[in-house]
């Protein structure tokens, strides 16, 4: 039984980070126009970066939670068929709790790309006009490794081709307002079972066989017992 497990903003904020959705989340606060889309970009750059250097200074203080763990200890032990983990969160919590198969469809606040050479490279501090590229060390030409309203998420070819391949589909703390990722459940074969973690029902909740309503850090820890019992 192949396993696809998407994760969204629900996920960490129960580690403390803000959603994006909900009320009083990071888009109550701030115009996504203006820190979201290559056009932002172009126009200020110096308020762009400095929204994401906030965002990536926010992850020193936050820690993985036992819902990213549960989701290590799926990984590492099962061995009834494949196992890919999906998020997108551009925070580093996956990583961090040892998720390996692992893709960051939206990218990541810890990762650069240099508009110059093209290369993505690890990045921890804050960017300023006078960052160097670490691969090609241009000067004031390096962008946040995220995906923008507007522009193609990354790793989809290897993403789809799991969806073909599932058999039970996991969406954890998903608004099921962003798309592509949105309609995930709907690209499943007939055969394949979706499970929804979430307090609330979401937008694509119908589509699902099953909803388990609650926080992910309790529902998940539950779920994976199940499976690998």
């Amino acid at each position: 039984m192949n396993i696809v497990v998407l994760t969204g903003a629900g996920i960490s904020a129960e580690s403390g980070l803000a959603t994006f959705r909900d009320l009083g989340g990071i888009w109550s606060q701030v115009n996504l126009e203006e820190v979201a889309t290559p056009e932002a970009f172009a126009a200020d750059p110096e308020r762009v970066q400095s929204f994401y250097n906030a965002r990536r200074a926010q992850l020193h203080e936050v820690e993985p939670n036992a819902a990213h763990h549960a989701l290590v200890r799926l990984e590492r032990e099962w061995r009834k068929g494949s196992f890919l983990l999906v998020t997108q969160n551009v925070d580093d919590l996956h990583d961090r709790a040892g998720s390996q198969a692992l893709l960051h469809m939206h990218g990541e606040l810890r990762r650069v790309r240099c508009l110059a050479c093209g290369t993505d490279d690890r990045w921890e501090g804050p960017v300023t006009s006078e960052s160097a590229c670490p691969s090609c060390r241009t000067q004031g030409r390096l962008r946040p490794h995220v995906v923008w309203f507007g522009e193609t998420p990354l790793h989809m070819e290897q993403i789809e081709a799991a969806l073909e391949g599932c058999d039970l589909f996991i969406a954890i703390g998903t608004s099921a307002q962003v798309w592509p990722a949105a309609g995930f459940v709907r690209m499943l074969p007939r055969r394949a079972w979706g499970i929804e973690i979430n307090p609330e029902r979401s937008a694509m909740a119908s589509s699902f066989a099953e909803g388990r309503r609650g926080p992910a850090t309790r529902e998940l820890p539950l779920l994976v017992e199940e499976l690998l019992a």
